[in-house]
Order: structure tokens, then C-alpha cells, then sequence
């Protein structure tokens, strides 16, 4: 599979890169910026350097032509305001849509946030930040031409993974490892059978290949 990937250099997605390059998947990993690059080749993906918050659909889309999954995994990160929660966490994530649907992209999985939601009260930059993360994930849920999951990981740590998690569509609220939700993220984009869900996700003791085909109905 050829896979693409949004927000390229974050924490998950370099550990996505890893595990989708390991296991023989051709992976473009989205940068903003050139000495970004060198992380990415390490990973096994080939960087791509466009900025979400400039570039137009036509742009994005060009870069998703061919792909088989599209995975939107940007953020403004927790340094960055209010604004660039808007210009990053929706906008941004509203563009990618737009292009994988533009370029033909079926598979699509989204890194949302637990406790994202359109409805979120609240003037603090953590307040905007989820009801930015809420607003692009009920636009992606319009999109009737993307084979779209969301994923929405608990708290998330760098301790070590263990493999072993709870995905359903409300777990309730739990740590999660980075190294646990690239694994899940990799299990999802082979599992089309779970399409259409919003899922959360947090550590527990099933191994990530079963939980994923549990919510997949197998």
C-alpha cells in the first residue's frame, strides 16, 4: 500500500512510519519543514515538504494521488495559541478531507482527541482546541467518499508499548502509549470493516489486532 500521512514528523506518526515501512508499506510523511527530512527517511517514509495551513486543495491533492490510505495525524502541537488550533487542528484537517477525496483516496483514518467535540464550551486554548478537533471530525463524518475511522486515544504517554489495549466507541477516560496507538492506527488503516466509527482508545488487555477486529465485527 502506498500511504500518506498528515503531520509526518509527530510523535505518532514517526512511529507509524516505522511499523507501515517495516512491514513493506510505501509511506509520505507531510513536513513543514526541510530538517524535518532526515527523521523521516530514518523512519522508512519519504518526506514530503508542504505547509497544511498555506497550501491550496489542488496542492494536497496532488501529493495524495495514488495513495491507498490517507491518515491525518497534524496538529498545532501544545505550544502553539488559539489561532493555529483553527488554522491546524480544523482547517488543515478539513483541506486533507477535501483532497483525499479529490484524489480518490478511499481509506482515511483520523488522530482526533478524546473529548473532541463541535459543542465544547470554553475560551481556554485547550477548550478551543477540542471544539476544533469536534468541528473537523463531524466534517469528515459527512463525507460519504472516504472510508473514514476516527480514532481518539486517551492520555497519551512514552512509556514502552505493550500491545495490549481497549478500543470502543467510548472507553471512558485512560492512558495510552504512543507506541500503542501507532499500532492501532496501522491495524485500522487494514481494516476497512471499520469504516464509519469513532472510536477511543486507551490501554486494557486486548491485544491491538483483536480489539481492531472486534469493533470490526469479526
Amino acid at each position: 500500500m502506498r500511504i500518506v500521512i498528515a503531520g509526518g514528523h509527530g510523535q505518532i506518526a514517526l512511529r507509524l512510519e516505522r511499523l507501515l515501512s517495516a512491514r513493506g508499506d510505501e509511506v509520505a510523511g507531510i513536513i513543514r519543514r526541510a530538517e524535518q527530512g532526515d527523521d523521516l527517511r530514518e523512519a522508512g517514509a519519504e518526506p514530503v515538504l508542504l505547509d497544511l495551513e498555506s497550501a491550496s486543495l489542488e496542492e494536497v491533492a496532488a501529493y495524495l494521488q495514488g495513495a491507498d490510505a490517507a491518515v491525518f495525524a497534524a496538529g498545532a502541537g501544545p505550544g502553539s495559541g488559539a489561532s493555529r488550533k483553527e488554522t491546524v487542528d480544523k482547517d488543515a484537517a478539513i483541506l486533507f478531507a477535501d483532497a483525499a477525496v479529490r484524489a480518490g483516496v478511499g481509506r482515511y483514518v483520523v488522530v482526533s482527541s478524546m473529548g473532541a467535540n463541535a459543542k465544547h464550551e470554553g475560551s481556554e486554548v485547550f477548550d478551543v482546541y477540542l471544539r476544533a478537533k469536534g468541528e473537523a471530525d463531524e466534517y469528515v463524518r459527512g463525507l460519504d467518499a472516504l472510508d473514514w475511522t476516527i480514532l481518539r486515544p486517551g492520555m497519551l504517554t512514552n512509556d514502552a508499548g505493550t500491545g495490549l489495549v481497549r478500543l470502543e466507541a467510548h472507553t471512558g477516560r485512560g492512558p495510552i502509549p504512543r507506541d500503542d496507538v501507532a499500532a492501532a492506527l496501522a491495524e485500522l488503516i487494514d481494516t476497512p470493516a471499520t469504516a464509519g466509527l469513532t472510536l477511543e482508545l486507551v490501554s486494557g488487555s486486548a491485544p491491538v489486532t483483536v480489539a481492531v477486529k472486534s469493533v470490526a465485527g469479526n
